[in-house]
């Protein structure tokens, strides 16, 4: 991890310059043109991300105090967090401009990660928790923790070897992951195969797999495991481990799990944001 100093640096230069030849483009806003930039404000997010620190609030405390002389024009802590939502976007663009000369491993993983919004227990009917196309928050079990939750689901499709997210979205938290794993899929190149865990499992779905030419590989059952030779089980737990690396890191590592978020949009702006810091750290960039 780069100094905080060196990050704020690079990540400016690099945002600057995407927005400057087109990478991304910013949507057009009504009113005057704001003092502070819009790619310090993105960089200002960014950076934040890369440190996993949950509070806005206090890291603009700390920008503030310790960094004004980068940012002379930082914005009130609202106007920040509603224009970081206006610009989310643009974390999505960067993370695909910086990934698209690397090219996709052969072999990949699919898998989902819960995103709560509440305690299911301060659930009482409809609430604000609702996307785009009728998405909206639900309860779904959570096999990781062992328990029920309210909310969304990550889903996340990344290289096997690089552990780099080539996609993501967020759906109900009762989805079908094997739906999931379908929509993070189309319009790629399909891979030579797919490492998944036993939320997958589906004749259906393995064999629309293989008729794209990619072979499917699920994580043995307590069963299985004990018919499966011991140096092909400590493989399949070693590749498995990258599956639960991954979203340990979006998650815990860099604060998802504790996002803070009030709106759907909010927790949409974090997710992109955390995702493309994710993919900025494993290539050395922050």
């Amino acid at each position: 991890m780069l100094p905080l100093a060196d990050v704020f640096v690079h990540l400016y230069v690099l945002i600057d310059d995407a927005i400057k030849d087109g990478s991304i483009p910013i949507p057009p806003r009504p009113g005057p043109t704001p003092t502070c930039s819009d790619a310090e404000v993105l960089t200002i997010a960014l950076a934040r991300h890369t440190r996993g620190i949950t509070s806005e609030n206090a890291w603009l405390a700390e920008v503030q105090a310790d960094w004004r002389h980068y940012f002379p024009h930082l914005p009130a802590q609202s106007e920040f967090n509603r224009r970081t939502r206006w610009l989310w976007g643009a974390f999505e663009l960067l993370r695909q401009d910086v990934i698209a000369a690397i090219p996709a491993d052969a072999w990949q993983q699919v898998d989902t990660t819960s995103l709560p919004v509440k305690h299911p227990s301060r659930v009482r009917g409809p609430d604000g928790w609702v996307g785009p196309a009728g998405l909206h928050a639900d309860f779904g079990f959570d096999a990781a923790h062992a328990e029920w939750f309210y909310g969304f689901r990550l889903g996340l499709r990344t290289d096997l070897g690089s552990r780099l997210v080539r996609s993501w979205q967020i759906c109900p938290a009762s989805v079908n992951e094997r739906e999931v794993a379908a929509d993070l899929l189309e319009g790629s190149s399909p891979p030579r195969g797919l490492l998944l865990d036993r939320g997958f499992v589906g004749r259906a779905f393995a064999a629309a797999q293989a008729a794209c030419g990619t072979r499917v590989v699920l994580t043995p059952s307590r069963a299985e495991r004990r018919r499966v030779p011991v140096a092909q089980r400590r493989a399949v737990a070693v590749f498995r481990n990258r599956i639960e690396t991954t979203n340990g890191q979006v998650t815990e590592g860099l604060g998802l799990a504790r996002h803070r978020a009030h709106t759907f949009w909010g927790l949409l702006t974090r997710t992109a944001a955390t995702l493309c810091a994710h993919t900025l750290l494993i290539l050395g960039m922050a």
